[in-house]
């Protein structure tokens, strides 16, 4: 173990690192119920960071970390049923006002514009409010405080881990697969709403997939099964022909009606009952991962500029990929950062990494491990950056 300062890095042979037997691995899809509060929160949050920029020329204090999706009421029918209860999405957090606007309707069209952009279903069958109220006096206090470096508007943690598994590796994959244009326009039926659950044994992996199905395009129970085992098929032959994927395993045997099928008309399961939750979702690489360090906190919504439950969650990821990709000798790295509020975002009180050495691993190694380290601190400005403007994705 060496101790340098906030920097705590301790190295394990390949020999002593054994992989176990089992492994865990979940993704939820952007029609999901928790990752539309997640998309909808993150969504608010670049826009009113973009229009504080705007005004004031800096990011300004807000966290619009809550939203709640409360599941409406269908009934889905063969060839296109009807919606009887519409979805109410709720999005409450703290935000600085900006002039002239008002805030909840500044809220709500970020909202709306996000589900328009994301989901193919007609957005206005969600009923949106906004419950964004103005921050704590000591919390504002931070912003004004600040000197050249943003400071830590929390006392918080993030964790972070490279490379990914085969199995994570497969999960994204098939995330991918189906959220891609060309998945879409080949099975039209899929929804938006699907949640992939990865499980390994050994070298084995199974994948069961929950997929919602859209009525309109399914005539009747046996036209859905077809369609279902098609879906199956085209899955497992883009990532491995010899892993099995099952999906919607809750589906009625022989079922003829619309009752025991996952059939929804906007091929979302909220708009049935089921609901969703910022926070309850992937974690900032996209992945639900039992079997790794991870933090909890709700990243979306959260202020890009000073809230380390965001922020060190992210820089976690990318300086354990960094580690791996330019130190020599390094199998596995893992990253756990943590804050001290009110201190400079950039100046953690301890980074915790972990290596796994490999062929290669020299005396000069731990150096180099943490000048990687603090060369991603020192650009933390440049994370903000990225996450204002939505190329840095956050579940």
């Amino acid at each position: 173990m060496d101790d340098d300062g906030v920097f705590i890095i301790t190295t394990v042979p390949a020999a002593q690192h054994s992989r176990p037997r089992s492994e865990i691995c979940e993704h939820k899809g952007i029609g999901h119920p928790d990752s539309i509060c997640d998309g909808v929160a993150e969504a608010v949050s670049r826009a009113l960071s973009l229009a504080y920029l705007r005004v004031y020329g800096e990011v300004q204090h807000h966290n619009v970390d809550k939203a709640l999706l409360v599941g409406g009421e269908s009934a889905p029918r063969f060839g296109g049923g009807k919606i009887s209860v519409p979805m109410r999405l709720i999005v409450a957090g703290r935000a600085s006002p900006l002039p002239d606007t008002d805030m909840a309707e500044f809220v709500c069209n970020a909202a709306r514009q996000y589900l328009a952009s994301t989901l193919r279903c007609d957005a206005s069958i969600f009923l949106i409010e906004s419950a964004v109220r103005n921050g704590s006096a000591s919390l504002r206090q931070v912003f004004s405080r600040k000197r050249s470096m943003p400071l830590a508007n929390d006392t918080s943690f993030g964790a972070g881990y490279a490379p990914y598994s085969p199995l994570e590796q497969a999960v994204l994959r098939l995330a991918g697969i189906m959220r891609s244009s060309e998945f879409r326009t080949t099975f039209p039926a899929a929804g938006d709403d699907y949640k992939i659950m990865g499980a390994r044994i050994d070298e084995k992996m199974h994948f069961t997939i929950a997929l919602a199905f859209v009525d309109r395009q399914i005539t009747s129970a046996s036209r859905y099964f077809e369609i279902k085992a098609k879906v199956a098929r085209y899955l497992e032959t883009a990532i491995d022909a010899s892993r099995e994927v099952d999906i919607n395993t809750l589906d009625a045997p022989g079922a003829v009606e619309e009752s025991g099928l996952y059939l929804t008309v906007t091929g979302l399961s909220a708009e049935h009952g089921d609901d969703g939750e910022v926070g309850r979702g992937n974690r900032v690489n996209g992945l639900i991962t039992p079997c790794r360090p991870m933090s909890l906190e709700a990243a979306a919504g959260k202020n890009p500029v000073a809230h380390v439950g965001k922020i060190y969650n992210v820089l976690a990821m990318e300086m354990a990929r960094a580690i791996c990709a330019e130190v020599d000798g390094i199998a596995e790295a893992s990253v756990q950062i943590l804050s001290t509020i009110g201190k400079p975002v950039a100046q953690p009180q301890l980074v915790a990494i972990e290596v796994v050495m490999a062929d290669g691993f020299g005396v000069h190694a731990t150096q180099r491990i943490k000048e990687v380290a603090r060369s991603r601190l020192a650009r933390v400005d440049e994370l903000s950056e990225r996450l204002i403007h939505g190329t840095l994705p956050v579940f």
